[in-house]
């Protein structure tokens, strides 16, 4: 963790952190995603709902890409950053459309959720979802398909 600033300078990561706070308490969801995509580069769809206290990577927000009409429950977690013991690893985050993340989640660098995906609450994340998959669990397993 100490070689941080490595991974995306010294006043990017405060910038995000000042952007990702205020987006945070943002109730008007239009807002919110406006400010991610013109602040920190998110990619997000039309129709694509952030809840309360969503927390995405504060060091590179703009690897997340989240699909048209997702649901991304209140206090998740979005990281495309984990720092090891003596490394790092970096990866996007793919989230497709229609899909449903739970209530505090916590989704881990380099997944990908497919389309019409959901994810139950309180789940983690590690590994990419198929689409039209339920998952859920710590960490996340099919629990179902969707019909």
């Amino acid at each position: 963790m100490r070689s941080w600033t490595r991974l995306a300078g010294w006043w990017r990561p405060v910038w995000n952190v000042a952007v990702i706070t205020v987006g945070r308490y943002l109730p008007v969801l239009e807002l919110k995603n406006a400010v991610y995509r013109r602040a920190l580069g998110m990619r997000i769809g039309r129709g694509a709902s952030l809840g309360f206290m969503v927390m995405v990577d504060i060091f590179l927000p703009h690897l997340i890409t989240i699909g048209e009409n997702s649901l991304i429950g209140y206090n998740t977690t979005i990281l495309c950053h984990e720092f090891l013991v003596g490394e790092y690893r970096v990866g996007p985050v793919v989230i497709g459309k229609n899909v449903m993340i739970g209530a505090n989640c916590t989704i881990l660098p380099g997944v990908t959720v497919g389309d019409g995906a959901v994810v139950a609450a309180h789940s983690l994340v590690n590994r990419d979802v198929p689409p039209g998959a339920f998952v859920g669990g710590v960490p996340a397993r099919p629990l179902r398909r969707k019909d």
